[in-house]
């Protein structure tokens, strides 16, 4: 969801520039707090909750190790909820760029994509409903392979469930 006004930055060249999603504020707290863990001698336990010492592999700076902290340029706007009152589908995998307009219906939105002919996934197209149910949902994977099903897009693996 974006507001109505919005229009995804570009480069000097007129090209989209590729934007994180997520809360740049809780990325950079979550960076911060690694970073004053790491200062103290500890890590993040992925299979734990909590901390536990650096071990010998853990060298260098926090940023060495993690990469330099997060700058709010990279990631998408955080707006109120309030404003967010527009449909734009982007595309998240590689690369966080819009693939469409910004819209004022989930219906719009998805009758775009068809009329588009925008691929969910390697060429694989949608129909209506399935854009529109993965529209409504916020979300979807990119493809999923199964015996029964074979490779399918994400939006039609979710559209079946």
């Amino acid at each position: 969801m974006v507001p109505a006004s919005w229009e995804h930055p570009k480069d000097e060249r007129g090209n989209y520039i590729a934007l994180l999603g997520g809360s740049f504020k809780e990325r950079a707290d979550q960076w911060d707090e690694e970073a004053r863990q790491w200062d103290n001698g500890f890590v993040r336990g992925f299979a734990t909750d909590g901390w536990k010492p650096k071990g010998p592999e853990h060298t260098g700076t926090f940023a060495d190790w993690d990469g330099e902290r997060p700058e709010e340029k990279d990631y998408m706007p955080d707006w109120p909820e309030a404003e967010r009152t527009h449909y734009q589908l982007y595309e998240s995998t590689s690369n966080g760029m819009p693939i469409s307009p910004v819209m004022e219906t989930p219906e719009a939105l998805a009758y775009w994509l068809v009329d588009s002919n925008v691929s969910a996934f390697a060429g694989m197209g949608a129909t209506y409903e399935q854009w529109l149910a993965i529209i409504k949902r916020g979300l979807a994977v990119c493809a999923v392979s199964s015996p029964r099903t074979g490779c399918v897009s994400g939006v039609e693996w979710l559209c079946e469930k």
